[in-house]
């Protein structure tokens, strides 16, 4: 569609008012070697290659790096006058709005997605995830209850670039070990719950997903149905 994040965006303003705030994923997945997204695209190289590939792989500069997977609307947003963007070199979100940069001020670096992160602000503010034409496996927000379960992920090592000063400088730190695999199936107890809406956005079947109430839904889900 011609000038489709714009028409969107037009839309999405339209209904949340001039009092609302929007807030998209802008990650970068490639930035690291430790990601799936690196796993991908090295896949079937050889030690040397794989060596090259991340020696050339750009380091995170929050104002410039694009999002990477987030879709050609998160992108459109986050390159909008005034937009901000939370810190993470990995699982950053851009805001435009009253409460851009209250939601996107903390965002700790082993805190992918977790409390000391947007989703945690989002949680708090009482925000909703609009999912257009996609499912549960793309519901960001559900992770944010992996942190909060009895038994949470373990930890990992993860690693990760950043430009600074004109440097690109690693990073390599703990943090939990995610896994959305079980997704699909919580969201198919979560559309039952009856607080989430369903519509339809152009010709793509829609959910508007309470992050508050689905967060909180999700702990209890996979405290019962993931034994680890």
């Amino acid at each position: 569609m011609e000038k489709g994040p714009e028409t969107l965006l037009e839309a999405v303003l339209s209904v949340i008012g001039p009092g609302g705030t929007l807030v998209v994923p802008s990650g970068t997945a490639n930035n690291s070697n430790t990601s799936p997204a690196f796993h991908a695209a090295t896949r079937g190289m050889s030690p040397a290659r794989v060596a090259e590939y991340e020696a050339a792989m750009p380091g995170f500069d929050r104002d410039h790096t694009p999002s990477f997977g987030m879709g050609a609307f998160a992108e459109f947003v986050r390159t909008l006058p005034g937009a901000t963007r939370s810190a993470h070199p990995q699982t950053s979100f851009s805001a435009i709005g009253p409460l851009a940069e209250k939601l996107t001020l903390t965002h700790k670096l082993e805190s992918h997605l977790g409390d000391d992160s947007p989703l945690s602000a989002l949680y708090a503010a009482d925000a909703v995830a609009l999912l257009i034409g996609v499912g549960y496996e793309s519901c960001t927000a559900l992770h944010l209850a992996e942190y909060r379960r009895a038994r949470p992920p373990k930890e990992a090592w993860h690693r990760c670039f950043v430009q600074a000063d004109g440097y690109r400088v690693r990073h390599d730190f703990l943090a939990r070990k995610l896994d959305p695999s079980c997704f699909v199936d919580l969201g198919t107890d979560l559309d039952k719950t009856g607080f989430v809406e369903f519509g339809q956005v152009g010709d793509a079947i829609s959910r508007l997903v309470p992050i508050r109430q689905s967060v909180d839904f999700a702990v209890q889900w996979m405290d019962e149905h993931i034994a680890y």
